[in-house]
């Protein structure tokens, strides 16, 4: 099993796929580590030796920001934001979306479950 940035990757998935179970790590980055520890694409995880773990391991203490820090580096910014309540920190604050995302029929994901209100009452007329 490989064990690496405290994540247990999973044995039969492609190397190109198995980095991007690390926070921090997407396809285009794990093809640049692979690459640069000059490991095939296609080659499983279980199929690493230790060697190739390790240059992968070193790959990625050295040039990248992965997991814990990156977590930590990521709240700090949006806590910032909310510090110094400029229009983000306010739309993190209400829950809203931050990047000028139409509010009025979608954004179910950042607002929540629906939350009917009452409609306005009929004035009867005389």
């Amino acid at each position: 099993m490989a064990r690496i940035a405290g994540i247990d990757l999973p044995k039969n998935k492609r190397g190109e796929i198995g980095l991007t179970y690390i926070f921090g790590i997407g396809r285009s980055t794990a093809q640049y580590i692979l690459i640069k520890a000059g490991i095939d694409f296609d080659k499983k995880v279980n199929q690493w030796d230790d060697d190739e773990q390790g240059a992968i391991r070193n790959i990625i203490n050295n040039e990248f920001k992965v997991e814990g820090a990156l977590r930590s580096e990521v709240s700090m910014s949006i806590k910032r934001l909310l510090d110094i309540a400029c229009y983000r920190g306010l739309r993190h604050r209400k829950g809203l979306p931050v990047r000028g995302q139409r509010t009025k029929t979608n954004s179910r994901t950042r607002k929540g479950k629906r939350k009917t209100v009452a409609g306005k009452k009929k004035v009867a007329k005389k």
